[in-house]
């Protein structure tokens, strides 16, 4: 098996220096969309069976010296959040319960190679992010979709169909590392605070509804709303810089998120592997347009990263 060269990723460590400029953050104005489509009673129940094993260590490696399975560590969200200033706890909390919402629409795929692969690799890019300290995971869903969520706490879902279109493991880190930016910004966690105070601003929610555990849970489907539906473009953009950063960090190609971006931006706007994505997203070539600004030329002496076209897990089906 191919290893991490330890000198490239000294040297593309220092690409970490000229992106910092970029990664500033951005205002989010999003709002939740109205949860759709049927979320299953059984999503808590499935995601402590599907994701139940847990890893002797939470400190990342390289996929070459570790891998482990997805696992979920999070206690149930309390009746209480303090939406203007959560704590950790309760952001990995009401992430672990936004993600149970999600895997009751589109379960995990039934492959333990392929989730183990995907957790060592989203792992070792979330350590190179300013949140290392996160219980990290990440998964494979059921979906011919082209798309990728992720929720409050450090929780990273791909579909398979995204998978599919990825040749190698540079591609699939600079994927992991857009949603790792996402959650390393708080972008889902800012609109659903954004949210919540609004609604108790208005008076709609007095103390004792606040309390209530019907209030979390109605937080968290727009949660899962929020993951699977859109944010604000300037969300998209950040986290595609953010994205490239940890995957240059990390010691992968850089430009393995552009490689997607590129691919998606090939598809047929009538194909509806692309329907949500295009529909809430900014186009792919808005977003290679919009990165390659913001990038420059600030690459072009740097030497390439890994691809890891050899390491690269192949589906079964």
């Amino acid at each position: 098996m191919m290893q991490l060269n330890t000198k490239s990723i000294k040297q593309n460590a220092l690409i970490s220096a000229v992106l910092a400029s970029l990664l500033a953050s951005l205002s989010i104005t999003s709002s939740a969309f109205d949860l759709q489509g049927a979320i299953k009673d059984a999503a808590k129940k499935q995601i402590e069976e599907q994701l139940d094993q847990s890893p002797d260590s939470q400190q990342a490696a390289p996929p070459e010296t570790t891998s482990s399975a997805v696992t979920t560590t999070a206690e149930t969200p309390q009746a209480t959040i303090n939406w203007k200033n959560p704590s950790k706890q309760e952001e990995i909390a009401l992430g672990r319960e936004i993600t149970g919402n999600l895997l009751g629409a589109a379960p995990l795929v039934k492959d333990d190679a392929l989730q183990k692969y995907v957790n060592s690799v989203g792992r070792w890019v979330a350590s190179q992010s300013e949140r290392p300290d996160l219980p990290w995971h990440f998964g494979v869903i059921e979906s011919d979709d082209l798309n990728a969520f992720a929720a409050p706490g450090g929780y990273v879902m791909i579909t398979k169909g995204l998978y599919r279109k990825m040749s190698n493991e540079a591609q699939l880190a600079g994927v992991l590392g857009h949603e790792i930016g996402h959650v390393v910004a708080k972008h889902q966690l800012k609109v659903l605070q954004k949210q919540q105070l609004l609604n108790m601003g208005a008076g709609l929610l007095n103390k004792k509804v606040a309390k209530d555990n019907k209030f979390i849970s109605k937080a968290i489907g727009s949660g899962a709303e929020i993951s699977a539906r859109s944010l604000d473009k300037s969300a998209e953009f950040e986290a595609d810089r953010l994205g490239m950063s940890y995957a240059t960090r990390s010691g992968y190609e850089a430009f393995g998120l552009s490689d997607i971006l590129q691919i998606m931006g090939q598809t047929g706007k009538n194909d509806s592997s692309v329907a949500l994505l295009f529909k809430t997203h900014p186009h792919p070539d808005e977003r290679l347009a919009t990165l390659g600004d913001a990038v420059g030329n600030r690459l072009d002496n740097v030497k390439a990263g890994k691809t890891l076209e050899n390491r690269f897990y192949t589906l079964k089906n």
